[in-house]
């Protein structure tokens, strides 16, 4: 599926049609009963506190729980905003074409029994979407846990309590996990402004989730559980433009999961699902992180704190071996530790002790007061190298919890640097943590805890500057690539679905993309007739529809200097393989030039469309696993920033032995790569390995394509 998203421009959606499941004026609960120990009953006992009409429905009483009742929603004769079902599953189909004729929008479906059962279970839940689509309700579910809506009152879920309102909008593809948060956010005081169980997504998923909360004047921040991604457009189309606004944090299980697949080409044995997402929410400005914790701490510190202006972070602390930990944890997660002025040091060597560490992080000592932090933080948050401040405490005799805490409080009220601390310890800093909380100053348990903080804040603050690029390239109009679109027909047409090396480069050259001649011959005099155009010395390479690594088989044949070795050559390659996957050989002239071996390629996932690889290339490609993935449609800035993530990337910027290589020429072949596949959907993989590159621009050397046939 193409990334339909990033094939559009517009950056506001429609006006959100959500209104009735978050907002309602009246609930109606189909399925109110008083059985103790039922979800009807739970379902109800939570919505009696709810501010608007509440319409309790059960076919056979006419009070439930000291309220009236009624035997069906047609019976309440009153207008009903949402509808919150709780009946079998086989009820659903009729209960749903009574929402349409009570004129319902909104449906929350808590019922299991649909496709987690089979093929029946599969045409239940048709049917109900038909009859929701028919009369435009959204619903929610099926097999969820339901939604609450502190700021309104509305508790439409089967938990035990209802969530503390607050700045934070909480998706969760999983119930239980829900009522686990739920429990958690209690003890550490977190505030929703809607709690969402997503259940199976029939109808209403992350796309429309995203798009309602980003409106949301309540909701400062978004964060999801993920375990699968559905409408993956719908998705990427959403989060690049709600992440614009607001934050948007996911956890996405799954991470190890083996994504055993076969695959024709290099790329595509070294793009698995579990990266592409990561390229995905990177691309769509989403922050991914790992732990619960994580998932909330940022949405509390992004809410808290502005964002750095630079990726620096200097840390002041009281003792060593903690702010070893927070260096040791910012530079694992990528960061960057700051480096202090001359000027910044002659200050600090002015107010500290003779033995003080003499560089960041910036250890006053044991023995420090209020008044030697407060001097230290001045003079490193003065620093114009120094992005963001953390201050590590230890409580010491000399060091006193709640007046550094203080000092803290007054130094961060002067500059618009974040500021972060991590108060270690228990009763004898809980006084102190909580004045620097309620003074907007996140605080954490633990220093290393802290740097991984500060390095989403910084993460966040560079996917604003990619997002804005990502959306200024979704308004540009892309090449169409017609003459490679119709070589690609024309192979379709006659049946092919590998590429040789020759076809894969006519396809490639069609594209702009720079490539080294190779001409096919199917006999040894014309493997001879095209080394003497070409001019020795040349290289024969196996031509097969079948035989995908050449290398593995001998059929790469090198440094060929005359007619004879060009002979003896072809035959070689001839018998090394069966004769019916012998098509010829590829002449190509040897190239000696140096430079670097790179592999640029291209995979179709079945989720977000094509999916771009760029890496260390060369025969040792799945061994070095140097690679970054790319979706298209891309710039050279957005395709320069990838480049930046590799390994390699430090010896494409020059060596003792290599001058450094033509970045420009290089972004520009990965910019006309992404336009080609999002061209010609036909190819299904791609791979251009090796690319080498030099000063003087890059070459492919050798491709594959294969094709849908």
């Amino acid at each position: 599926m193409p990334d339909t998203a990033l094939a559009s421009c517009s950056l506001t959606p429609g006006a959100s049609e959500l209104h009735a499941l978050f907002a309602p004026r009246s609930v109606a609960l189909v399925g109110a009963t008083d059985r103790e120990g039922s979800v009807g009953r739970a379902l109800l006992e939570n919505l009696c506190g709810f501010g608007g009409e509440l319409y309790p429905v059960n076919a056979r009483r006419s009070e439930v729980l000291g309220r009236r009742a009624w035997t069906s929603l047609t019976a309440v004769g009153r207008p009903v905003d949402l509808a919150v079902i709780a009946t079998p599953a086989a009820t659903l189909p009729e209960v749903i074409r009574e929402c349409a004729a009570c004129g319902v929008k909104g449906v929350v479906i808590i019922s299991a029994g649909f496709k987690e059962t089979g093929p029946g279970g599969v045409e239940l839940e048709r049917r109900v979407l038909a009859e929701a689509r028919k009369a435009g309700v959204r619903l929610v579910g099926p097999n969820c846990l339901g939604l609450m809506s502190p700021h309104a009152g509305l508790n439409a879920t089967f938990a035990t309590a209802m969530a503390r309102p607050g700045r934070v909008a909480f998706l969760s593809q999983s119930g239980a996990l829900c009522t686990a948060i739920l429990d958690w956010s209690f003890r550490q005081q977190v505030g929703f402004s809607a709690f969402v169980s997503v259940g199976s997504m029939l109808d209403v998923g992350w796309g429309d989730l995203l798009h309602h909360f980003g409106e949301d004047p309540d909701t400062g921040s978004i964060v999801l559980y993920m375990e699968s991604v559905g409408d993956a457009a719908a998705f990427m189309e959403a989060a690049r433009i709600v992440a614009a606004k607001k934050p948007v944090i996911a956890i996405k299980v799954g991470r190890t999961a083996a994504a055993a697949r076969a695959a024709a080409s290099h790329t595509g044995a070294m793009t698995g699902s579990d990266d592409v997402l990561d390229a995905a929410f990177e691309r769509a400005g989403v922050l991914r992180v790992d732990t619960i914790e994580e998932l909330f701490d940022m949405a509390e510190v992004l809410a808290k704190q502005s964002l750095p202006q630079g990726p620096a972070l200097a840390v002041v602390t009281n003792a060593g071996g903690p702010g070893a930990l927070a260096t040791d944890a910012l530079v694992r997660a990528g960061g960057v530790m700051a480096g202090l002025s001359v000027p910044t040091l002659e200050r600090l060597d002015q107010c500290l002790p003779a033995h003080w560490s003499h560089g960041n992080p910036v250890d006053v000592l044991g023995d420090a007061d209020a008044g030697r932090f407060t001097e230290a933080l001045r003079a490193v948050a003065a620093d114009p190298g120094v992005h963001g401040l953390l201050t590590v405490l230890t409580p010491q005799a000399m060091t006193h919890p709640l007046p550094v805490a203080q000092a803290l409080i007054d130094v961060a009220q002067t500059t618009d640097k974040p500021v972060l601390a991590s108060w270690m310890g228990g009763d004898a800093v809980e006084e102190a943590r909580t004045l620097l909380n309620k003074a907007g100053l996140p605080t954490y348990d633990y220093p290393d805890e802290a740097a991984r903080a500060w390095q989403f804040m910084w993460q966040r603050q560079e996917r604003l500057r990619l997002l804005a690029e990502t959306n200024r390239v979704a308004c540009l109009e892309r090449p169409t690539m017609s003459v490679a679109r119709e070589i690609i027909t024309g192979h379709r047409a006659a049946g092919r679905g590998l590429l040789n090396e020759a076809e894969a480069k006519q396809v490639l050259a069609a594209a702009g993309i720079p490539v080294l001649e190779t001409v096919s011959a199917r006999t040894p005099d014309e493997a001879v007739q095209a080394a003497e155009r070409l001019g020795f010395p040349v290289v024969l390479k196996l031509q097969s529809r079948v035989i995908i690594h050449k290398t593995d088989v001998g059929g790469v044949q090198l440094d060929l200097k005359d007619e004879g070795s060009v002979r003896a050559a072809w035959s070689r390659v001839e018998n090394a393989v069966p004769a019916d996957a012998f098509d010829g050989v590829g002449v190509q002239r040897m190239v000696k030039d140096g430079g670097l071996e790179l592999i640029c390629g291209c995979v179709q996932d079945a989720q977000f469309g094509p999916v771009l690889m760029f890496g260390a290339g060369g025969v040792m490609v799945e061994v070095l696993q140097d690679r970054v993935l790319l979706l298209p449609p891309l710039s050279p800035m957005l395709a320069m920033d990838r480049v930046r993530r590799t390994r390699i990337h430090h010896a494409l910027q020059g060596t003792r032995h290599l001058a450094a290589v033509d970045m420009d020429a290089l972004t520009d072949v990965l910019v006309r790569l992404g336009d080609l596949v999002l061209a010609v959907p036909e190819i299904l993989e791609l791979d251009i390995n090796p690319l080498v590159a030099t000063a003087a621009g890059v070459l492919a050397l050798d491709a594959r394509i294969v094709i849908r046939a």
